[in-house]
């Protein structure tokens, strides 16, 4: 369906007469309907967080509207200036061609829209954000043990293998969300962060640095493993970590919504002997947080129709 004229809720668009920027958000895509469940899901937490701002979702592929189409429906509705945001959580590919490129169409002619591109989601220096890390770190503490869903594919939540050792919500190894984020005793001794995977080595690095961050957080071995375009696999992250010793191995999922990489992720760590696999990011209160914290960054310098 084509976005012209449509907000992300399906209402028009109407004119600026004042008021906050409005906020377009813009994630990879995937063919997988799940994905763009979770964007919308995203963007809607994001629009509470902040009443009066315009949030619109938009993709770079598969679904639509892509962020040309929406950031050009914005400047004919009146907007002059307006906020992107990539959904990325490294600064690859996507971030330095295909999103430039989207901004560079939607500004070239109609009228005159000034666009700011933030910082993507994933480190912008080399810090991850407090606010990733502790989505990461609620993601965790959600996963639990038991039943016959212990995987999922398909499911929009956290994979639930099971075994003594896993992750527990307010059990004896629990990660708890809004608390101390101490690794407690009997929880995981080992992690492995799951990410899509990119072939551009800086990106790569970006998420070490993440998974280092998450290994100081809990005191464990961190190893970082990648659904594609790059080794190792999760499966094979996970055998590494059991092969030296550890054995309550879980996964921090590095994505920010469900879909057949996740799915892969969970299948081949838990085939491996991985105790829990968390759910990706999707509408964690801390991701809303970071997007919020990325709109209101200072300003680069903008592109101008």
């Amino acid at each position: 369906m084509r976005a012209a004229h449509l907000t992300s809720t399906g209402t028009p668009l109407t004119g600026a007469a004042g008021g906050a920027d409005p906020v377009v958000l813009v994630a990879h895509g995937s063919r997988d309907p799940r994905a763009a469940d979770a964007t919308r899901a995203l963007a809607r937490a994001v629009s509470a967080a902040r009443p009066g701002t315009p949030v619109w979702a938009s993709w770079l592929d598969h679904t639509e509207p892509g962020p040309t189409e929406v950031l050009r429906e914005l400047a004919v509705a009146g907007h002059r200036r307006a906020v992107l945001v990539p959904l990325l959580l490294t600064a690859a590919y996507h971030n330095r061609v295909d999103i430039p490129a989207a901004v560079a169409a939607a500004t070239q002619s109609g009228p005159p829209l000034a666009v700011r591109v933030t910082d993507v989601l994933g480190p912008a220096d080399h810090t991850p954000d407090p606010a990733l890390l502790a989505g990461l770190c609620r993601r965790l503490g959600e996963t639990r043990p038991g039943g016959s869903d212990a995987v999922r594919p398909g499911g929009s939540g956290a994979v639930r293998p099971g075994g003594s050792g896993a992750v527990r919500p307010g059990g004896s190894g629990a990660v708890r969300p809004g608390g101390s984020d101490v690794l407690r005793p009997g929880g995981f001794d080992a992690l492995v962060l799951a990410a899509a995977g990119t072939r551009d080595a800086r990106a790569r690095r970006s998420v070490g640095r993440v998974a280092d961050a998450l290994g100081v957080r809990f005191g464990v071995p961190c190893r970082v493993a990648y659904a594609s375009a790059a080794p190792p696999a999760a499966g094979v992250a996970v055998s590494r970590l059991r092969a030296s010793g550890a054995r309550r191995v879980a996964v921090s999922a590095y994505f920010l919504a469900p879909g057949l990489f996740h799915d892969a992720v969970a299948e081949a760590a838990v085939a491996a002997g991985a105790v829990a696999v968390a759910a990706p990011l999707t509408d964690a209160p801390e991701l809303v947080e970071l997007v919020l914290r990325r709109v209101d960054d200072r300003p680069v310098p903008a592109s101008t129709g």
